[in-house]
């Protein structure tokens, strides 16, 4: 009976941190297995764009809300469709606003899961860490907003995993908000910008071409950004030995 009762005692803890990931990995079986993921698909858009656009107008407040708290939840659930949420806020609400409201639930659902992981998985990774990853650990801590701008900025890193890498060494919540805030504006409206031209395409019968973001035109003054976001981590590299 003794060793049941410090087994639960030490089980305990680590069901607590682990809590807050199982309801989101619960939330994705329960989208999945009802079926909600076949709704964000452009075909759904265009079938129901009439209704929704006139739900957009008679209840712009609820809608705003409403598109906000589905894109959060889109994103805690890492459900597949990121881009396809933000083309639909820019054809529900135009470029613009359709985009700053993109940038705000996509901030808000990723740091749901930036949170949840670094409560279920920080302490068991510290533990556990070797050398390589306490180095890691240790430069992103250094430089912790502009290597996050960069994984924000360049479009080739999966959004769930950028999600999750940061919590497992270590960020800083304050530095996960504001480089995924800043660092998700550039490819969200131009996805947004996409969807404002939606309703044409829908009457002609094309399609959206998800893959823009990686058009030279688009894609290098991005790079560029996130070069820029680069500089710091070289000053602190080479400046301070040439300062020596």
């Amino acid at each position: 009976m003794t060793e049941t009762n410090d087994d639960n005692k030490q089980r305990t803890p680590l069901l607590k941190r682990m809590l807050p990931l199982l309801i989101l990995v619960a939330g994705l079986i329960a989208v999945y297995a009802l079926g909600w993921h076949h709704y964000l698909s452009f075909d759904a858009l265009k079938e129901n764009r009439e209704t929704l656009n006139g739900f957009v107008q008679e209840r712009t407040f609820v809608a705003i809300i409403s598109f906000v708290a589905l894109y959060a939840i889109a994103i805690a659930f890492s459900i597949p469709g990121g881009s396809f949420l933000t083309i639909a806020g820019g054809f529900l609400f135009g470029t613009w606003f359709g985009g700053i409201y993109a940038v705000v639930a996509a901030t808000i659902g990723s740091t749901v899961v930036f949170l949840a992981a670094k409560t279920a998985f920080r302490d068991i990774l510290r533990e556990k860490a070797q050398g390589y990853l306490k180095k890691m650990e240790q430069g992103f801590h250094e430089n912790e907003l502009s290597y996050l701008l960069i994984l924000r900025l360049v479009p080739l890193f999966p959004f769930w995993l950028v999600n999750l890498v940061p919590a497992f060494v270590g960020v800083s919540l304050r530095n996960y908000v504001i480089a995924t805030f800043i660092g998700i504006i550039p490819g969200t409206f131009v996805y947004a910008s996409v969807g404002n031209g939606l309703d044409a395409l829908f009457r002609s019968g094309g399609t959206p071409d998800l893959g823009i973001i990686l058009k030279p035109e688009i894609l290098l003054p991005i790079l560029g950004l996130a070069l820029l976001s680069f500089i710091p981590v070289l000053y602190k590299k080479f400046g301070k030995k040439n300062q020596t």
